[in-house]
């Protein structure tokens, strides 16, 4: 019998397999990676990223999630840290760079660990119970708020828009979205649903006005009627004001011209009735969600009533709670107890185009904030930032808690997670100091985005919070460190608890990763790097 054993194949052909510390350093490499990109676009005096798709579209943004959601991302393991910034963008709308730098920071600490013969499940033991310690210190520190302070959340909005397109109109714009907020919030509860963004290029920032009630980018539908309607009682229709035709295949054999005339004779008798019913309810605007017939439209006109038509699903259910009107889904049975109140419906032109206010409603549950800028990409960004903002206050009248900005929280958070450190014995320790280390990644990015020394920033930080002031953090504008709290740089404590969360949950998933078996998808590569390549493909742009 020969010695020479069959080598045994368990993947099919073409698959990659990569082991061991090849695997975690691969996936550790892909994640730091995605970190880097955004990097630099954390704090106020971050960097912005241009997108092109392969379409020629043009992104400009410094939002987090936006950059990672179009950079069309392949590793497997960079994907996951996406899902951390989609994460957060969910849950609160902002911070996504925060986590994503974080998770990045907390990998390249581990992979040092590792270096020195640590093992996986150790590191991740200890980055638990440091997540669960941070938690808890985090909760300790997070400051009370009132729900009624507006300054306070105006300072919040602010710090949100500080360092995106929006900038040179913070000011006004903060005052729109904490409005708005207090518009449609019922006992503190917000639904973010209701705060609709209409976005139109034309004007410049600072002419972004807060509407109470909705703006629809539609136009009458027939040019005799009235471009303007006051004190307007709306119909709100889920219904065609159309003839229906029959559901099955049926054949109508007409044998003379009479019979014809007969036809159309009813179906306009059909539409004259349901434009009777409308009229019957002293409706004098209609916005229907489905279509409406070019008889039936002449009708209104005549009456001298406002319609809209194949309005959408979204914006009927925010019109109905602007107007206080419901959504009727069978017009014979409209009533005047049915129709929504608004002082004013009217048509204007913005830009080149025809955009239909729906205003001055009585006490609306849903309003419009309308974002100008003087183009496609600023209007954009700022719409980003509004976003961004109107997560913050919401997370903040929510959760009641918010905390110091500019790094302030995170320098504070590492000192005390240091001191617990002193209590652990075995090498748990050491994962759980290179967790606070990780921490203080966001201090030094917002000192190293604005041009400052971080060695210095970072020194003169510690000093001061070893000395008890928690709240101080870097003023990147003066370069020097400042009272974060008294300059008014405040956050939702919301977002640093979900970016720790988010981050440290998927660091553990990655580290404990010690094989990828990659399947040739389709002939080509699967995202996996080829032996001795550094950067894994899908990281360039």
């Amino acid at each position: 019998m020969s010695n020479n054993v069959q080598p045994i194949f368990i993947l099919p052909e073409g698959s990659q397999r990569t082991t061991g510390r090849d695997a975690q350093k691969n996936n550790i490499m892909a994640a730091k990676a995605v970190a880097e990109t955004v990097r630099t676009t954390l704090g106020p005096k971050g960097m912005d990223k241009m997108l092109v798709d392969n379409l020629g579209d043009v992104i400009v943004s410094n939002d987090g999630v936006t950059i990672l959601e179009e950079m069309q991302i392949e590793h497997p393991a960079a994907k996951m840290i996406v899902e951390v910034a989609k994460t957060q963008e969910d849950e609160i709308g902002d911070g996504t760079t925060t986590a994503v730098v974080l998770a990045g920071e907390l990998l390249k600490n581990a992979e040092d660990l590792i270096d020195r013969n640590i093992h996986p499940t150790v590191i991740t033991k200890g980055y638990r119970l440091s997540a669960e310690k941070v938690h808890s210190i985090l909760d300790k520190l997070g400051e009370k708020i009132d729900g009624k302070d507006d300054k306070l959340l105006k300072q919040i909005a602010i710090t949100a828009m500080t360092g995106k397109g929006a900038e040179n109109a913070k000011e006004v714009l903060a005052e729109i979205i904490v409005k708005a907020v207090k518009e449609i919030s019922e006992e503190n509860v917000v639904n973010l649903d209701d705060i609709k963004v209409e976005k139109k290029v034309g004007g410049g920032i600072q002419d972004s006005e807060l509407i109470r009630g909705i703006v629809l980018d539609k136009e009458r539908v027939h040019s005799s009627m009235p471009s303007k309607v006051e004190k307007a009682k709306i119909a709100l229709l889920d219904a065609a004001v159309e003839v229906k035709s029959t559901e099955t295949d049926a054949k109508v054999n007409i044998n003379d011209p009479e019979q014809l005339q007969g036809f159309l004779d009813k179906e306009e008798e059909m539409l004259k009735k349901m434009v009777d019913s409308i009229v019957k309810s002293k409706a004098k605007v209609v916005i229907s969600q489905k279509g409406i017939d070019d008889v039936a439209q002449y009708f209104l006109a005549k009456q001298g009533i406002y319609a809209l038509r194949r309005v959408k699903k979204s914006d009927m259910d925010k019109l109905a709670r602007a107007t206080g009107g419901k959504v009727v889904s069978n017009i014979s049975e409209l009533s005047e107890n049915d129709l929504g109140y608004a002082g004013v419906v009217e048509e204007l032109k913005i830009g080149d185009e025809e955009m239909t206010y729906v205003r001055e409603c009585r006490n609306p549950k849903a309003v419009t904030i309308l974002v100008k800028g003087g183009s496609k990409h600023v209007v954009d960004e700022v719409e980003r930032a509004i976003t961004d903002a109107l997560g913050d206050v919401n997370a903040a009248l929510v959760d009641g808690k918010i905390v110091a900005g500019g790094g302030a929280i995170e320098v504070e958070v590492a000192k005390q997670l240091r001191e617990y450190s002193g209590k652990l014995s075995g090498r748990e320790q050491l994962a759980v100091l290179a967790f606070a280390d990780a921490l203080e990644v966001i201090p030094r990015t917002l000192a190293e985005n604005a041009g400052l020394d971080p060695i210095d920033m970072m020194t003169e930080l510690k000093s001061s919070h070893e000395k008890g002031g928690k709240w101080m953090g870097i003023d990147v504008f003066k370069g020097k460190v400042v009272d974060s709290w008294k300059e008014g740089v405040l956050e939702p404590l919301k977002i640093k608890t979900q970016a720790v969360k988010s981050a440290s949950e998927v660091t553990e998933l990655i580290l404990r990763i010690d094989d990828v078996i990659a399947g040739s998808g389709n002939g080509k590569d699967a995202g996996m790097p080829p032996p001795g390549m550094g950067m894994p493909p899908g990281m360039g742009m």
